[in-house]
C-alpha cells in the first residue's frame, strides 16, 4: 500500500493510493491551472534564458552628492506620520540620540532596509515560478512569484510583504505589498499598510558585474509623493554567505522602555 503526503494549509494529509487513488493521482500530478513555483518539473530548462545573477551581491554605499548636485531624496511625509516623524525627531533629540527602538535588536528591518544591509550581501536563486533572495543579514529568505499568480485578497501582513514579479526582457519587475507597519522607509519614518513597492532589477548595461535595483514606493495614507531610491550591488563570484544567528550572540535585549540593555 502506497501513501502519498498533501499539505493543504498547514495541515499535512496522508492518501492511500488503493481505496482514493482517483485522488491521489489528481493531488500528484499537475492540472491545467497549477503554478509553475508548486510544481517546478519540466520547466527548468526555460531558467537558461535569464539573466545571469549568479555569485553573491555586496551592496555599494552610495556616494554623497558632489559638489553642486541636488541631495538625496528623501520620503516627503504627510498627515499624521509627519507628525510622528517630527515627534520621534524631538525624542532622540531629549535623548542624547539614543533611539528607542519597539521591536527586539533581532528584529530584520524587512522590506524595504533590507534592500540596504551594506555588510550583508545577498545572492538570487532561480527556479521555475520564483525568484528567491537569500540574504545573510538575519539568514532570511524572500520569495518574488513570477508564475502569474497576483496578491491574494486575503493577504496576511509581513516584513517582506508579498511580492509577484515578471520578467521584462532582461529586468525583473517587482510588486510587493502587505508590509508590516513594523518597518520603517528610514530611521522612525513609518508607513501604513497601504505601502506599495516596485522594484525594477536588472544588470548594469555597461558592467554585468553590476546589478542596480531601483525602487519606486508608494503610499496614499503616509507619502505626499512617490520615494524613489537607487541601490548598487557588486559580484563576488567566488563568496558565499556566511551563518547569522542573531540570538546566538545577543547581549543587547530591548527593555519594556524600548531601550538596549546591556548583559
Amino acid at each position: 500500500m502506497k501513501f502519498q503526503r498533501l499539505t493543504v494549509g498547514p495541515v499535512a494529509l496522508l492518501l492511500c493510493s488503493l481505496p482514493f487513488a482517483g485522488v491521489a493521482n489528481a493531488a500528484a500530478a499537475p492540472s491545467k491551472q497549477a503554478v509553475n513555483a508548486a510544481f517546478p518539473k519540466g520547466a527548468y530548462a526555460a531558467l537558461n534564458a535569464l539573466p545571469d545573477w549568479g555569485g553573491v551581491w555586496v551592496l555599494a554605499r552610495p556616494k554623497p552628492p558632489a559638489p553642486g548636485e541636488p541631495p538625496r531624496e528623501r520620503p516627503q511625509l504627510k498627515g499624521e506620520y509627519l507628525k510622528r516623524y517630527e515627534a520621534w525627531q524631538n525624542e532622540v533629540k531629549s535623548n542624547n540620540g539614543v533611539v528607542r527602538r519597539e521591536t527586539s535588536n533581532c528584529m530584520p528591518p524587512g522590506m524595504p532596509n533590507m534592500l540596504a544591509t551594506a555588510q550583508y550581501p545577498v545572492e538570487f536563486l532561480f527556479t521555475p515560478g520564483r525568484v528567491t533572495v537569500h540574504h545573510e543579514a538575519w539568514m532570511q529568505w524572500r520569495s518574488i512569484y513570477t508564475d502569474g499568480r497576483a496578491h491574494p485578497d486575503d493577504l496576511e501582513p509581513g516584513v517582506f510583504g508579498h511580492s509577484t514579479a515578471r520578467w521584462d526582457g532582461d529586468a525583473l519587475v517587482v510588486d510587493t505589498v502587505g508590509i508590516k507597519t513594523i518597518t520603517e522607509l528610514g530611521p522612525g519614518i513609518k508607513h501604513s499598510l497601504k505601502l506599495h513597492i516596485v522594484e525594477r532589477i536588472h544588470l548594469d548595461a555597461k558592467d554585468a558585474q553590476t546589478l542596480i535595483d531601483e525602487v519606486t514606493m508608494e503610499d496614499a495614507d503616509a507619502l505626499a509623493q512617490p520615494y524613489h531610491v537607487t541601490h548598487t550591488f557588486t559580484r563576488q563570484r567566488d563568496w558565499s554567505l556566511m551563518e547569522f544567528v542573531c540570538a546566538e550572540n545577543d547581549r543587547n535585549p530591548v527593555n519594556e522602555s524600548g531601550f538596549s540593555t546591556l548583559q
